[in-house]
C-alpha cells in the first residue's frame, strides 16, 4: 500500500516496488559506527576518517562520469566549484535515485552544489558526506560499514510505519541525522504527499447526491469498504466487521467481502492509478471507509484525499490528528470520535436520511468554504509537486535539502579549524522520536485482553513491535560498546532480554 507518491515519479525509469520485509521473526544484524553521536559521546578506537589515508581510495570516481552542469541554479547558489571539489551524496537504495541517465550527476541546488550517485563504489571515499536511505528499505544487516566518522546518515520515508517498526523506537530513528518523513516534524516533511495539489480538492462533485440517493433506493449501500490488505497493525477489518452490524457496507476487496465487482474492474492496478472507470464505480457512495494499515500521526494517504476528491464523504481512521488537516471542521467523520461502531452507524444512518446535513459536508467544494489555514499554507509554500513538472518531487527536493545542510555544515567545520576561538563548530543533529515514531498497535475494536491468544492479529503485530524495539536498542547497544562484528546483535538482544525477564531492564 501507498506507494503511489513514488510510483508516480517513474517516469524517469529508476524507480522500482518496495517490498516490505517484517520484522516478525527474523533477526536483522547491522554494522554501526558513530556518526550520530557528538565527540564526547563517542567510545574509544572510534576511526577519525578524516585522517584516515584508508579510507581516501583514490580511484573511487575513476569509473564514474558526472553530468555536465545544468542551465538552473539556485537564486543564493553562487558555488563555482568544479566536481571534483563538491561533496558527495549517496543514495544507498538505489531503486529511488531520482536521475536519469547514469547513476552520477551534479546538482545545483538553492545555496550550493553537491555529486549525487548510487555507485556504492564511493561508500568510503573522504569526500562522501552523507548516506541517504530510503525507510521501507532499511535493514540493519545491510547497512554500510564502516559508518565514518564524518558522514552524516539521512532518511527517506514516506510510507506506513508497518514497513519498518525499527524507525519507530528513539534506537532506531537516532541512528539518522536527517529525514523527511510524513511527520510534520521531521526536517522536510511530506505529510500532504497524497494531495497534489488545492485544485484536486476543489474539484466538482463526480455523482451527484440526487443519483445517489436513486442508487440508494435501488439497493445500493451508503457505505463503501475496499481492501485488499486484510492483515495490517491497525487492525482495520474487525472495526468494519462490528460495524456490519448495524449499517449496511458494501465491500468489494478480499478483505469481509461481500460484494463481486464488476468484471473490468477486477484489475486492481485500477485502482492505484486512479482510472476513470473505477474512480466513477466507487464514487457512487455517500461514504467510504477510509481506513489507514497504521496509525501513526500525519500518515494519511490517498484513502483520505481521494473521497474528498471525487465528492464523497470519508469515514476516517488513520492519523489521530488528521483533523489539522481537512478544509474545514464538518468534511471528513473522523471515527475516533465516536464511542463505539454502532453509535457511528447511528450518526451515517442520520446523514443518509438528511440531505441538507450531508450536502453540509461537501461544502468545502466551495473555495470560500475552506477554512483551515495550515492545510492552504502548507499546499502554497511546499517546494516540491506531485505530478507537476514546473517543481521539483520530493526526492529531488530531499536531495538538495542534504545538499544545502551538508555544505553548511562543512563551511562551519572550516572556519572552526582556522578560527576556533571566534568560530563555534557546527551542532551534531539527530533525529528523535517525533521525526517518525508511531505507537503500538492497538486491536482495532475492543481490548488486546480480550482477544484470545490464538488470535492472528495478537501474534503478528504487537510482537513485531516490540522485536523491533529489541534490535533498536540492540544496535545502540553495539554503537556504544564499540563493536562492528554482526553476530554479537542477537547476543545483546538475548541479554536484554534477560535482563528484563529479571526485572532490571
Amino acid at each position: 500500500e501507498s506507494s503511489e507518491p513514488l510510483q508516480s515519479m517513474a517516469g524517469r525509469g529508476r524507480l522500482v516496488p518496495c517490498a516490505c520485509l517484517g520484522l516478525f521473526g527474523v533477526l536483522c544484524w547491522v554494522w554501526v559506527s558513530f556518526a550520530s553521536f557528538t565527540d564526547d559521546q563517542l567510545p574509544p578506537g572510534a576511526p577519525d576518517a578524516l585522517d584516515r589515508g584508508a579510507f581516501q581510495p583514490q580511484s573511487a570516481l575513476s569509473e564514474m562520469e558526472f553530468a555536465s552542469v545544468g542551465p538552473y541554479r539556485g537564486p543564493g547558489n553562487n558555488d563555482r566549484r568544479n566536481n571534483k571539489e563538491l561533496p558527495i551524496l549517496l543514495w544507498w537504495s538505489g531503486g529511488l535515485f531520482p536521475h536519469f541517465p547514469g547513476d552520477s550527476e551534479r546538482i545545483d541546488c538553492a545555496t550550493s552544489s553537491c555529486l549525487v550517485t548510487s555507485n556504492r563504489k564511493v561508500q568510503l571515499y573522504k569526500r562522501t558526506t552523507s548516506i541517504i536511505f530510503y525507510g521501507t528499505d532499511f535493514r540493519a544487516y545491510e547497512a554500510p560499514l564502516p559508518r565514518l566518522r564524518h558522514q552524516t546518515w539521512a532518511l527517506f520515508h514516506e510510507e506506513s510505519p508497518m514497513n519498518n517498526y525499527i524507525l519507530s523506537h528513539g534506537p532506531g530513528i537516532r541512528l539518522f541525522n536527517y529525514t523527511a518523513t510524513f511527520r510534520r516534524e521531521s526536517d522536510y516533511p511530506l505529510t500532504l504527499q497524497w494531495l497534489p495539489s488545492l485544485d484536486y480538492l476543489l474539484g466538482p462533485v463526480v455523482v451527484s447526491l440526487e443519483e445517489k440517493n436513486r442508487l440508494r433506493r435501488k439497493g445500493l449501500g451508503p457505505v463503501l469498504y475496499m481492501q485488499s490488505h486484510c492483515d495490517v497493525p491497525s487492525d482495520r477489518n474487525r472495526y468494519v466487521q462490528e460495524l456490519m452490524k448495524y449499517i449496511q457496507v458494501d465491500s468489494y476487496g478480499k478483505c469481509l467481502n461481500n460484494k463481486p465487482l464488476p468484471v473490468h474492474l477486477e484489475d486492481t492496478a485500477t485502482a492505484t492509478g486512479e482510472e476513470a472507470g473505477f474512480m466513477n464505480f466507487v464514487a457512487r457512495y455517500k461514504f467510504h471507509l477510509a481506513m489507514e494499515n497504521g496509525l501513526c500521526p500525519d500518515y494519511m494517504t490517498e484513502k483520505l484525499w481521494r473521497p474528498l476528491h471525487q465528492g464523497c464523504v470519508p469515514v476516517y481512521r488513520g492519523s489521530p490528528v488528521a483533523a489539522d488537516w481537512m478544509p474545514n471542521d464538518r468534511s471528513a467523520i473522523l471515527v475516533d470520535d465516536f464511542a463505539s461502531p454502532k453509535a457511528l452507524a447511528e450518526f451515517l444512518k442520520h446523514l443518509d436520511e438528511d440531505d441538507e446535513e450531508y450536502a453540509k459536508y461537501l461544502e468545502f467544494k466551495n473555495p470560500s468554504r475552506i477554512t483551515n489555514h495550515r492545510l492552504l499554507e502548507a499546499l502554497e509554500t511546499r517546494e516540491w509537486g506531485v505530478n507537476d513538472m514546473s517543481k521539483p518531487n520530493y526526492l529531488n527536493g530531499f536531495e538538495c535539502y542534504v545538499c544545502d545542510r551538508e555544505n553548511a555544515r562543512l563551511a562551519a567545520e572550516r572556519a572552526n579549524r582556522k578560527a576556533p576561538k571566534t568560530n563555534r563548530p557546527p551542532q551534531s543533529k539527530m533525529a528523535n522520536n517525533s521525526h517518525m515514531g508511531c505507537p503500538l498497535p492497538s486491536p482495532g475494536y475492543g481490548h488486546v485482553k480480550d482477544l484470545p491468544a490464538d488470535d492472528g492479529w495478537l501474534q503478528i503485530w504487537p510482537q513485531d513491535y516490540w522485536q523491533s524495539l529489541d534490535q533498536a536498542e540492540g544496535l545502540e547497544s553495539l554503537i556504544r560498546l564499540n563493536e562492528s562484528d554482526p553476530s554479537l546483535l542477537w547476543k545483546h538482544i538475548q541479554n536484554m532480554a534477560v535482563s528484563r525477564a529479571r526485572g532490571k531492564h
